[in-house]
């Protein structure tokens, strides 16, 4: 049997069936965009990796006790799983993710602080904080471009086959990011005047 020409839905019934073959295909056909999901968020290869496989570890239970019940909708659901097991971690470490470069430096702490008072330091820090916690409150498909455009440096066309929506989809939703987050910065100045 062919599992490559199946869709998703086809597979997941396989599945739950008793066809382990079927969800290797599953998990071989969207792995990579599962994953670079996870990854972005994370920025670190070895936690992406622990949360990817709890993700899956996830599905299979959900899908063996007959809870799945997302018609047509696989992937959503399995990226939904992952986002949600990346904020259960962040959450339990009580942090916000660290924006990392390659080398595995935070970003922040090397955009030219050498030079900066302590004061100036703590501002410029204070504000980092305050963004990475706005960018939290955007609506997840907002949070996912912005991040993937601008720490994960891929193009509109990238996000945009990442994700599977068209280009000016995904640059409606980088515009709708922004604009939120200009938003809540507003109102953040204006709650902090009063």
């Amino acid at each position: 049997m062919s599992y490559q020409t199946k869709s998703d839905q086809e597979l997941v019934h396989l599945y739950i069936k008793g066809k382990e073959a079927a969800l290797t295909e599953l998990i071989t056909r969207h792995k990579s965009r599962i994953y670079t999901s996870i990854y972005l968020l994370v920025k670190d290869e070895y936690l992406a990796e622990d949360i990817f496989q709890d993700t899956f570890i996830k599905v299979i239970k959900t899908l063996k006790q007959g809870r799945y019940n997302e018609e047509g909708k696989f992937l959503p659901w399995v990226l939904r799983i992952g986002h949600n097991l990346v904020i259960d971690y962040f959450r339990k470490q009580k942090r916000s993710p660290v924006i990392t470069n390659t080398d595995g430096f935070d970003i922040f702490d090397v955009l030219g602080i050498y030079d900066e008072s302590a004061e100036d330091k703590m501002v410029k820090e204070q504000t980092y904080q305050d963004l990475k916690q706005l960018i939290h409150l955007l609506p997840s498909e907002q949070k996912e471009v912005l991040i993937m455009r601008h720490y994960g440096d891929l193009s509109f066309k990238e996000i945009a086959d990442l994700t599977q929506v068209s280009i000016n989809t995904a640059l409606g939703r980088m515009r709708y990011a922004l604009n939120n987050l200009r938003k809540m910065i507003t109102e953040k100045e204006l709650s902090l005047k009063n």
